[in-house]
């Protein structure tokens, strides 16, 4: 099952880049709830490179790392990516309203499709609301 979620962001395709892929930006904006945060992150940019996230509840109750291996780089463009036997996309296309950001990824069978769209979209609205508040551009 392909699982799609998208945003548009009021920013120039760089600042949304630089903020998708920059471990500091990650660790700010990829949580799905207020009660969770992103306690650590690396991305290694390239094909083959390496990316992780450590995201935990605050309570610390719980915790899991996220993490996959990028297998297409498109600086500006495109990401595409392997992740525990999964695959995702990630697709940045600019017009004059901004940049779409649209993440497309294989489900898992733990959560329903309903849960895992609404927790991935959360996470690209906080992304889009950080970009908003740091862009470094006009």
């Amino acid at each position: 099952m392909k699982i799609t979620v998208s945003t548009l962001v009021a920013a120039p395709r760089h600042d949304v880049w630089r903020a998708y892929t920059t471990p500091a930006d990650i660790m700010v904006w990829n949580t799905a709830s207020p009660d969770w945060h992103t306690t650590a992150a690396s991305v290694d940019l390239r094909v083959g490179g390496k990316f992780t996230s450590r995201m935990e509840a605050k309570d610390g109750s719980f915790g899991f790392d996220f993490e996959g291996e990028y297998t297409v780089v498109v600086p500006h463009q495109r990401l595409e990516y392997s992740f525990g036997g999964r695959e995702g996309v990630v697709a940045f296309t600019e017009s004059a309203a901004g940049v779409a950001v649209r993440v497309t990824f294989d489900g898992e069978d733990t959560h329903s499709e309903e849960q895992q769209r609404t927790g991935w979209q959360a996470i690209l609205d906080n992304f889009a609301a950080h970009v908003q508040r740091t862009r470094t551009s006009p």
